[in-house]
């Protein structure tokens, strides 16, 4: 894992009632939403994700969640988004959900996201924009 990390962005979400499963706290699979609803966020001020047409597109190629205590309705869940410094055309993400006002870690999580030609599938390198905005 790498050493370097960067602040990017933090998410705010309402839980649902929802998003809670048989037990009582949100379902694993949520936790999941909540990291893409922050990175989307994140992403957008970029002018991603952009329309069905574009001919880039971004592909997560891997992701995990470690779930540490449990997240329940109602309340707010935080989520801060880090990233490290890109390769050529891909970045490593990684996200840290709290209940918003508590500093109790409930789970953090990652993702790899790669750059892609959307008519070959094969990799490109990162806009220019967004390789600034990962780099110190």
């Amino acid at each position: 894992m790498p050493h370097h990390r960067k602040f990017l962005h933090t998410s705010f979400c309402p839980i649902r009632w929802g998003d809670m499963d048989a037990q009582g706290h949100v379902n694993n699979t949520v936790y999941f939403r909540y990291m893409e609803q922050a990175r989307i966020e994140w992403l957008e001020r970029f002018g991603w994700p952009g329309s069905s047409n574009d001919p880039m597109v971004i592909v997560t190629v891997n992701a995990a969640c470690t779930f540490l205590a449990p997240l329940t309705y109602p309340a707010t869940v935080e989520t801060r988004v880090l990233a490290s410094k890109p390769g050529r055309s891909s970045v490593e993400t990684w996200y840290e959900m709290r209940v918003a006002g508590d500093d109790l870690l409930c789970a953090e999580g990652s993702a790899k996201l790669v750059w892609v030609d959307a008519a070959s599938g094969k990799s490109r390198p990162l806009p220019d924009d967004l390789r600034a905005a990962l780099v110190d």
